[in-house]
């Protein structure tokens, strides 16, 4: 791919990309579409001092994460990445990996791929010319507001970062993107899927009408409403809103929980429905929320969202798609998900990989993100392709 934008830059510094175990496949997808990028942009300079290492094989770093017996662990750079433009890409969803404690087999949480994150900043030791965290899902994100005594971990993650030398952090479809006053002088880049999305969802369902009359998108509650607000604007549609009552006398799993979800927004009946939201965590909101649309006839309800955690399993939505709750969910591939859901009919992936190794390139060239970071006129362009066409856009 030739970029405009890129042509006749200077990388800031020779790129290299560190990928965590934790996201491999995602990583060497990313690696891939950088080396392909490369070898077209900037030729006449490819020979130049000035892009030295510009074209390249791999730009992959080579290191390890081994651990001790006792469970603690230390990080390793087998090359040096001295002067280079580094980018660390982490998913602290991966529940797939293991390590051996005393014996025992412990699955890595959250808390143990920030460490192993953490351990390779410090094998760094300085030496990179920047530090850019590409952490797709950002580590205790939902901890993002302190009510009362309790601690503010997301906060406390982006200070240490920072103190460690990270100068920025690109994250996507972050939970609350205020939250990045934290760190006030690390450079923070929030992107969202909504293009992709649609790639996702048009490519398989040839025959939605995309006006006020036929489609609404709907926020599953207060704090997605922004989100849906945007995709709305950028569709031409209505836009509704569901919130959650919740009973504030009780306290289960540390949340109030939630007595009832009331609507507000214009009629549903008839029309096709687009719920998006940044994440799907046990699922049990989102098939209510469904639910609820089906009783107020709903024509068909479509789901999109950026992260699918699925802490519950993925029963309750096959037992939900036979019931004919939902018609198609799609997620992202920026984090881990369980093989059981890549088989499933109901399910589409929303493919990241171009989009973020565009991301990193433009970056590494100091282009500004305002070319990638708001693709309007990409998703009204495949708007105009798809009701041109009148069915499905063969991407």
């Amino acid at each position: 791919m030739i970029s405009e934008y890129l042509e006749n830059r200077m990388p800031a510094a020779p790129l290299k990309l560190l990928v965590m175990d934790n996201i491999k496949t995602l990583g060497e997808e990313v690696n891939d579409y950088l080396v392909s990028f490369r070898k077209e942009n900037n030729r006449a300079y490819h020979d130049s001092p000035a892009f030295e290492g510009y074209v390249s094989d791999s730009f992959l770093v080579k290191h390890a994460n081994p651990r001790f017996g006792s469970g603690e662990g230390k990080g390793i750079l087998n090359e040096t990445i001295r002067g280079k433009d580094l980018y660390i890409l982490c998913d602290v969803l991966n529940r797939s990996m293991t390590y051996k404690m005393y014996g025992y087999e412990n699955i890595y949480s959250p808390d143990d791929h920030y460490q192993d994150l953490k351990r390779m900043i410090a094998a760094v030791a300085g030496k990179a010319n920047r530090i850019t965290v590409v952490m797709p899902f950002m580590y205790e994100s939902r901890q993002h507001k302190r009510n009362n005594r309790e601690s503010l971990d997301c906060a406390l993650m982006l200070d240490e970062l920072s103190d460690m030398g990270v100068g920025r952090m690109i994250t996507f479809d972050a939970h609350d993107p205020s939250i990045q006053n934290a760190a006030p002088l690390m450079g923070f880049d929030n992107f969202t899927p909504f293009y992709q999305f649609m790639r996702a969802l048009l490519s398989k369902v040839g025959d939605m009408k995309i006006d006020k009359d036929h489609l609404l998108i709907i926020s599953p509650d207060e704090g997605a409403l922004q989100r849906a607000v945007y995709f709305a604007g950028v569709m031409g549609v209505d836009t509704g809103m569901f919130y959650k009552r919740r009973d504030f006398t009780k306290v289960v799993d540390g949340k109030n929980p939630i007595v009832a979800h009331e609507f507000l927004g214009d009629n549903v009946e008839n029309k096709d429905v687009i719920i998006v939201d940044d994440m799907i965590s046990s699922g049990g909101s989102m098939i209510d929320t469904a639910v609820k649309l089906k009783k107020m006839n709903a024509r068909r309800v479509f789901i999109c969202c950026t992260f699918g955690i699925f802490t519950e399993g993925i029963e309750m939505f096959d037992d939900a798609y036979k019931d004919k709750v939902f018609d198609k969910l799609v997620t992202t591939n920026l984090s881990y998900r369980i093989p059981e859901l890549l088989s499933r009919e109901w399910y589409e992936t929303a493919d990241m990989g171009k989009f973020l190794a565009s991301i990193i390139d433009f970056s590494n060239h100091d282009v500004s993100m305002d070319k990638v970071l708001t693709p309007t006129e990409k998703i009204k362009k495949i708007l105009k392709a798809y009701n041109e066409t009148e069915g499905i856009i063969d991407f």
